[in-house]
C-alpha cells in the first residue's frame, strides 16, 4: 500500500492490483503477503487463523484518531474474522513522542488511552496504547512486541534520524492450503 497518514482501508484479492493508496489492506487470500512500513507509527499485523483473514495497517496520531485500525478490524470482520490475533511492532513510545499540549488534548479526547507525558515531563501522546486500547475495544487478543524506535539504535527512527532514517516493516503471510 501506499501510506498516507489517513483511516482508508483497502480490501486485497488479487496480487496484480494496484498499490492501494490507504493506511491499511485486509485479505482472505492465501500466500498474499501484506505488509506495513514505519518510521516512528505503530506498525499493526492482525490475523484470524481459522478465518484465514490477514491485515496490516498503519497507525500514526492521524490514524490513530480517525480509527484506522477499528476500521481494519471491521473490514476484517466483514471477510469472515471472529477471532482477531494483533501484534504491535516497534514504534516511538510515549515517554519520547512530544508535541504541543492542545495537540495531545485532541488526540486524547478522541482515544484517551493515548494521553501521556515525556520522560522530561512535556505533553506527549502514545500512540501504542492508543492503539491497544482500540484493539481491545473491539474484542481483538493484542501481542505487543514494541519497542521504542527513538530509545533503540536497533530500529529505524525518522525522529531519531530525520530523513536518512529507513524504516521498519510487518509483514503477514495466510499459508497456502489452511491457516
Amino acid at each position: 500500500m501506499r501510506q498516507v497518514q489517513g483511516a482508508d482501508v483497502a480490501i486485497v484479492r488479487h496480487a496484480d492490483e494496484p498499490q492501494p493508496v490507504c493506511d491499511a489492506v485486509v485479505t482472505s487470500v492465501a500466500g498474499l503477503a501484506l505488509c506495513v512500513r514505519v518510521g516512528d507509527c505503530v506498525p499493526v499485523v492482525l490475523a484470524d487463523a481459522d478465518a484465514g483473514v490477514t491485515a496490516v495497517a498503519h497507525a500514526g496520531r492521524r490514524g490513530m484518531v480517525t480509527g484506522v485500525v477499528p476500521k481494519t478490524v471491521a473490514a476484517m470482520r466483514a471477510s469472515g474474522a471472529v477471532d482477531i490475533e494483533a501484534w504491535l511492532g516497534p514504534h516511538v513510545c510515549g515517554g519520547c513522542y512530544e508535541v504541543p499540549a492542545p495537540l495531545r488534548d485532541e488526540a486524547a479526547t478522541a482515544v484517551p488511552a493515548a494521553y501521556a507525558c515525556t520522560t522530561w515531563g512535556t505533553p506527549s501522546l502514545d500512540i501504542g496504547a492508543g492503539v491497544t486500547a482500540q484493539l481491545q475495544a473491539d474484542g481483538c487478543s493484542v501481542n505487543d512486541r514494541s519497542a521504542c524506535t527513538v530509545e533503540s539504535a536497533d530500529f529505524f527512527s525518522y525522529r531519531r534520524d530525520g530523513a536518512a532514517s529507513g524504516r521498519c516493516a510487518g509483514i503477514v503471510v495466510r499459508r497456502s492450503g489452511g491457516s
